[in-house]
C-alpha cells in the first residue's frame, strides 16, 4: 500500500475491475444465452463465445490473478535473463472484494491515497471482436453487460468510482439508445473500442459523417469517450506474415505482433482526425488509455508531413485538433515530460492499471515517475487534468 499521499488529489485513469462468471449472462435474453458460455476444459474453467473457446484471458473467472504490479521490474528493466511469462509473473493471488464491488474499493483506494478512478472491466474487451459478424448479437451482449455492470458497480458510486460502460457501433441507432441508457443511470465516460467498426456492409471509421448522431449526443451529454486498449482485430494482419490464423492472446509474447501492437490506437486517432470527427465536434473529449505514448511522436511527424503535401484533405490542421482533443494516459514507465512536451501537460493523464500485474502494485507511487516537472504540472497529471474533464 501506498506510504506517503502527495499533497494533491489523485484521480486514476486506469482502474481495472474483475468480472464475476454472471457478468455478460445474468441479463443476457433466453434466446441468446448459448451466445456466452463457461466450459471446461482439462479441469479448467474457460469462456466460450459463439461455441467458440477462448484463451484470450487465461483464467476467465478470475478467482486467482496475478499479483497487481507483478511485472513492475519487467519493464523497469527488462528481462535479461529471458524468464518466461509464468516465471515473471510469479506466485498469483486469490481474488479478493476489492477487485470484485465498489464498497471494498472504496476502502482500498482510501488506503492507497486515490480520491477518485475510472474503472474499466478486464474481460469485456473480448466480446465485440468475437462477436464481428453479428452486428445485432454484438448490441444485445454490450447491454447485458452494461446491465450487469450498473448493478454491481453502479457507473457513478459515491461520486468517486466512474465505472465506464461499453458503447458497441455498429448500429448507430442502437449505440443512441445505448448511450442514453447509460447516461439516465449516471455514466460520466464511456469506454469505445479502438478499431474499425464492423457492419453489415463490412468496417469502417467512427471518423466518418455517419456517426455523427452519435458523437453529437455524447457532446450534448458532455461525456469523456475513453479508448482503452482491447482485442482491435489486428491479428488479421499480422496473420497474413504469419499464416498461423490464431486468435489474439496479449499474455503470449510474439516479439513480431509486438513490432505493431500500438497501431490500432494510432489508426484508431487518425481516423477521428482525418475522417473529421473532430474538427465537426471540436469539444469531443478522447482519453486514451492503457495504450501506451511511443506511437505519439510518430503520428504527429506523419500527420505534419501529409497535411503540408494535402492541406485541403483536412478540415483543420491536425497536429492542433490532436492537442486540442485527446488526452493520453501513458504507461508508468514512459517519459511524461517528453509526452507533455508533445501534447501540453494538459493533455496527459495519470493511469495505474491496477490490480493487473503489468501495472502498479501502489498506484500513488506514479509520481515518482514524474521527472523534471514542477509540482502544479505533476498536480495535473495526478488528477486536476482527468477532474476537468469528468463532468459534475
Amino acid at each position: 500500500m501506498s506510504t506517503r499521499v502527495p499533497p494533491y488529489p489523485i484521480f486514476d485513469a486506469d482502474n481495472h475491475l474483475y468480472e464475476t462468471q454472471d457478468a455478460f449472462t445474468k441479463y443476457l435474453p433466453e434466446e441468446f444465452k448459448g451466445a456466452i458460455r463457461y466450459v471446461e476444459v482439462d479441469g479448467r474453467t474457460k469462456i466460450a463465445v459463439r461455441g467458440h473457446i477462448s484463451e484470450y484471458i487465461p483464467n476467465p473467472t478470475f478467482e486467482v490473478v496475478a499479483r497487481p504490479g507483478a511485472q513492475e521490474d519487467y519493464f523497469r528493466i527488462g528481462n535479461p535473463e529471458g524468464k518466461s511469462y509464468r516465471e515473471i509473473i510469479g506466485k498469483p493471488m486469490r481474488s479478493i472484494p476489492a477487485f470484485r464491488e465498489p464498497k471494498a474499493r472504496l476502502e482500498l483506494m482510501d488506503e492507497q491515497g486515490i480520491e477518485r478512478t475510472l474503472m474499466f472491466p478486464t474481460l469485456a474487451s473480448l466480446l465485440e471482436e468475437r462477436m464481428s459478424d453479428d452486428p445485432e448479437l454484438t448490441h444485445i451482449v454490450i447491454h447485458a453487460l452494461n446491465e450487469w455492470l450498473y448493478e454491481t458497480w453502479q457507473f457513478n458510486y459515491e461520486n468517486r468510482i466512474f465505472t465506464t460502460p461499453v458503447i458497441t457501433l455498429p448500429i448507430v441507432e442502437k449505440a443512441i439508445e445505448e448511450l442514453e441508457w447509460v447516461v439516465e443511470r449516471g455514466a460520466k465516460a464511456i469506454l469505445i473500442r479502438p478499431a474499425p467498426v464492423p457492419g453489415f456492409s463490412g468496417s469502417r471509421s467512427f471518423g466518418l459523417p455517419e456517426f455523427d448522431p452519435f458523437w453529437e449526443k455524447v457532446v450534448e451529454h458532455d461525456l469523456l469517450v475513453t479508448l482503452h486498449s482491447s482485442d482491435s482485430g489486428y491479428s488479421r494482419y499480422t496473420d497474413d506474415w504469419e499464416s498461423n490464423k490464431r486468435e489474439f492472446l496479449p499474455f503470449q509474447p510474439d516479439v513480431f505482433r509486438m513490432i505493431g501492437q500500438w497501431r490500432p490506437i494510432e489508426d484508431s486517432v487518425a481516423a477521428l482526425i482525418c475522417h473529421g470527427a473532430l474538427s465537426r465536434f471540436p469539444t469531443l473529449k478522447i482519453a486514451v488509455v492503457e495504450n501506451g505514448a511511443s506511437w505519439v511522436g510518430p503520428l504527429i511527424k506523419t500527420l505534419k508531413d501529409v497535411y503540408k503535401k494535402y492541406p485541403q484533405q483536412f478540415a483543420e490542421e491536425p497536429v492542433s485538433v490532436l492537442r486540442r482533443n485527446v488526452h493520453i494516459s501513458p504507461f508508468w514507465e514512459e517519459n511524461m515530460s517528453d509526452l507533455a512536451e508533445l501534447l501540453g501537460v494538459e493533455r496527459v493523464l495519470f493511469g495505474s492499471d491496477f490490480p493487473h500485474p503489468e501495472g502498479l502494485g501502489d498506484p500513488a507511487s506514479f509520481v515518482d515517475e514524474l521527472k523534471n516537472l514542477t509540482d502544479e504540472e505533476k498536480a495535473l497529471i495526478m488528477g486536476g487534468n482527468l477532474a476537468r474533464l469528468i463532468s459534475g
